[in-house]
């Protein structure tokens, strides 16, 4: 991918995720602040519609996600799933947070799963996890 087509990309991945991203986390924290499951349901729908949409300039552009937005995501779901789990601890999560956190965390998870599924088959993204012994030079299958 040339420079030019480089800076275009990321130029549309951080439009869509800084309108419909933070729509979404708009949507989600109304829903929580309100006792809304609804309102925090529409954060999640657009979380996915977000991602969709990252998918598909992925695709245009003929590449898959970056080294630093799978860090990224991975980062900040490891981050909210602590803090949900210290929330809960703390007992301080009504059942609408609860269950709109479960939501979240179920959606995310599945949609992980169905993107590698689907961008690799599930062969082969098993194999992106699973690695030989020395025997293949510890290379994925």
């Amino acid at each position: 991918m040339s420079g030019h087509a480089k800076v275009e990309r990321n130029l549309l991945v951080f439009a869509a995720w800084a309108t419909s991203g933070f729509s979404a986390l708009a949507f989600f924290l109304e829903g929580l602040a309100r006792d809304s499951y609804l309102l925090s349901l529409a954060g999640v729908a657009l979380v996915v519609v977000t991602f969709a949409i990252h998918i598909v300039i992925n695709a245009v552009n003929d590449c898959g996600f970056s080294a630093g937005e799978a860090t990224l995501g991975i980062g900040a779901f490891g981050v909210l799933a602590l803090v949900f789990i210290a929330a809960w601890l703390d007992g301080g999560l009504t059942a609408v947070d609860y269950w709109s956190g479960l939501t979240l965390f179920g959606v995310l998870v599945c949609g992980f799963l169905l993107y590698l599924s689907t961008r690799h088959g599930l062969r082969g993204a098993f194999s992106r996890f699973h690695f030989k012994p020395a025997e293949s030079g510890g290379e994925p299958q």
